[in-house]
């Protein structure tokens, strides 16, 4: 295990240096007893993780997280890219309440494709930067910013802020929802004409927002009128 597994830290959270001559599995073996070890002094806490040193794929990334998980009460709710730009706007939006002392507005970064089977589940507002494939699902008590294609499921305000919403870049989910309400994929618009006033394009790939209002959730293109709505 000597020199195959490193940890260190960051601003950010940790950095999980792994050696790029040892084998994958070799790696999560060292990875488990390494932080087995390790438990008393990371306790309950929760960290970021970057990678650094071996290639892994995303499932590679996301079954050395449930590694940790299981072998110390380390909470890691996201991966970041180690890199000082990254890792100062990581820190900022930890740090940025964005309504007074709301701990659920706070920010962070998620950079990777979820697939089929993978949660992530999150105490605050998550920005994802990749695809929620089909089969996959995102829960947040905050907001849900998507940089790509949301094709899975998605729960923000889950403990019950119905000013949360959901932005993704290409919006087709199998369901979203917000609060205690729920709407299934826009394929059939879920209010046409309501809400603020906009009505849905489902033949044009463009950035779209769903919020709740009334009672009803509203798939909406996202524009400088809906922004300027937005409740945080």
């Amino acid at each position: 295990m000597d020199g195959t597994v490193v940890i260190k830290g960051s601003k950010s959270g940790i950095i999980l240096v792994l050696s790029p001559d040892a084998s994958y599995e070799t790696l999560k073996e060292d990875i488990a007893a390494k932080f087995k070890a390790s438990a008393a002094f990371f306790g309950e806490a929760q960290k970021a993780i970057s990678f650094k040193g071996h290639k892994l794929s995303d499932e590679q990334k996301m079954e050395i997280i449930n590694v940790i998980q299981q072998n110390c009460q380390l909470s890691i709710p996201c991966i970041i890219e180690e890199d000082p730009v990254t890792e100062e706007a990581f820190r900022e939006a930890l740090e940025k309440n964005l309504s007074g002392n709301n701990s659920s507005s706070t920010g962070q970064f998620y950079k990777g494709n979820l697939r089929s089977g993978q949660v992530l589940d999150v105490e605050t507002s998550i920005v994802i930067i990749g695809d929620i494939k089909p089969g996959a699902k995102v829960i947040s008590k905050g907001n849900v910013i998507i940089l790509g294609s949301l094709q899975g499921n998605v729960y923000a305000g889950a403990a019950g802020n119905t000013n949360a919403f959901v932005v993704a870049l290409d919006m087709h989910p199998v369901q979203i929802r917000i609060a205690d309400a729920i709407a299934r994929s826009p394929d059939s618009p879920v209010k046409k004409g309501k809400g603020r006033g906009k009505k849905q394009k489902n033949t044009v790939r463009e950035t779209k927002i769903a919020f709740l209002e009334n009672g009803n959730i509203y798939i909406e293109p996202l524009d400088r009128d809906v922004i300027s709505d937005i409740r945080l």
